[in-house]
């Protein structure tokens, strides 16, 4: 069942923080690349990508995770070291270490528990000199000039986080203020953006404590330099943190591994279920595969169309909900819309409502792997698409995935893959706009997992 809170009108995803997704790369390096670092120990991946973060070529939070993003970061610091195969020989991890380490001593990071607020954070000690209490009860970090703000702040939970998001924002017409980045989770929320001369960046989570979060600001003339220190500060955020600080691993261990890690064994995506014990899904969700199961149920290939990038598919036994009614035209440029996608991977896997834009042929939304397939509705609630593209190299934005253009299968081609399977959704008319909680409810038991065994 899809889990969207009665608080959340649009729901977006937060980025798996790097999670490897199961999917064979197209690069044989990539691949050999994957199988060297998952052999690593998980301290010494993070600690790779914790030092790319410093030395300015990894935009994403340190997971221990390898894909496309860390394969090109390495690569970004090999550039005119070595070859480019996404590895580190023994005397480039020791390089990496040092200039990622004079990188932090000069700003004098340290990761700390703010006794005013709770809150685990890195603090950039030598930029942000200037500390003191904020009138609200939390603690600020200021550089010399003035030019860098960082606020952590800790209260209680007087209102829905929804209603804070949505002032954080909100248009002010006195305000030259731009937002480039917003999401907004059952419990926490990113908004970044500019203004004409600075950039902010915040994050405010939801706990049992209440609420908690911080927020940077700094003048656009830094951000050459200060952009990578945010991303490490969003990287070592923990609102709730639990145990002691951790300490930094000791870097030099060989980026090669003596013993291979397994292959991935699945890759992931999501169906709609049109009839009776029949799915529709994207081709790349489950072309090639060895296996397919949709809903933990074996499933087996009925038909595919190449040109709209469609694959239904049989599965005896799969209980069925409403068929969604289907949109007869397709959506206009900038429509607001739905997208029903799943998260994680295997058993981990969650349903979650995603906000999107229609852009031509394509929606602009923050899927993750593992989201060819996931359906789109309109904000009546009709189906209006299904996404074809595999979002399989998500880049992050302080280890949260942004929105991109995801191609989808038209309206038209829908009906005409269904009708090929003598599956015929009913035309649904307009109605009322409704709220993601609304159109998840009533879509959401037609929205299933789907495996694919490579």
């Amino acid at each position: 069942m899809f889990k969207v809170p009665a608080l959340i009108g649009t729901v977006a995803i937060l980025a798996c923080l790097g999670t490897a997704q199961a999917q064979q790369p197209a690069d044989p390096r990539l691949a050999a690349a994957t199988q060297a670092y998952a052999a690593l120990p998980e301290a010494e991946r993070k600690a790779i990508q914790a030092d790319l973060i410093w030395t300015g070529h990894l935009n994403s939070a340190a997971t221990g995770n390898f894909g496309p993003l860390t394969f090109r970061a390495v690569n970004g610091f090999k550039a005119g070291r070595g070859q480019p195969d996404g590895q580190l020989t023994p005397a480039e991890r020791q390089e990496l270490a040092r200039i990622a380490k004079t990188a932090r001593d000069a700003a004098g990071f340290a990761v700390i528990t703010d006794q005013s607020t709770g809150v685990r954070i890195g603090i950039p000690q030598k930029l942000l000199p200037k500390r003191e209490a904020t009138p609200a009860g939390g603690s600020r970090w200021q550089s010399g000039d003035g030019k860098i703000t960082l606020d952590v702040s800790a209260g209680p939970a007087t209102e829905p986080l929804q209603a804070i998001f949505e002032r954080a924002i909100a248009v002010n017409p006195n305000i030259q203020r731009k937002v480039t980045y917003k999401l907004l989770q059952p419990n926490f929320f990113v908004v970044a953006g500019e203004t004409p001369t600075g950039k902010f960046f915040r994050r405010q989570a939801l706990g049992p404590s209440g609420l908690r979060g911080f927020s940077v600001g700094y003048d656009k003339g830094v951000s050459a330099t200060f952009d990578k220190v945010v991303t490490a500060i969003a990287d070592s955020f923990e609102p709730f943190p639990s145990g002691a600080a951790p300490t930094p691993a000791a870097p030099g261990a060989p980026a090669v591994a003596s013993v291979p890690a397994q292959p991935a064994t699945e890759r992931f995506g999501v169906g709609l279920v049109v009839g009776k014990e029949l799915v529709l899904t994207a081709r790349s969700a489950i072309d090639p595969c060895k296996g397919l199961k949709v809903g933990g149920r074996p499933a087996k290939l009925r038909v595919q169309d190449q040109a709209s990038g469609l694959a239904l598919l049989d599965v005896p036994g799969l209980a069925s909900g409403a068929v969604p009614g289907l949109r007869d035209a397709a959506p206009a440029a900038k429509e607001a819309v739905v997208v029903l996608a799943y998260d994680g991977t295997a058993a981990a896997r969650t349903a979650v409502a995603l906000p999107g834009e229609v852009m031509s042929d394509a929606v602009l939304a923050p899927l993750q792997p593992g989201g060819a397939g996931s359906p789109v509705f309109d904000r009546q609630g009709r189906l209006a698409g299904l996404i074809t593209a595999n979002p399989s190299d998500k880049a992050l934005i302080a280890g949260v995935a942004p929105q991109r253009n995801y191609a989808i299968a038209s309206v038209a081609q829908l009906k005409a893959v269904l009708e090929k399977a003598d599956a015929k959704p009913a035309a649904a008319p307009a109605g009322g706009e409704l709220s993601t909680g609304a159109i998840a409810e009533a879509a959401g038991k037609s929205v299933v997992p789907v495996a694919c065994g490579l």
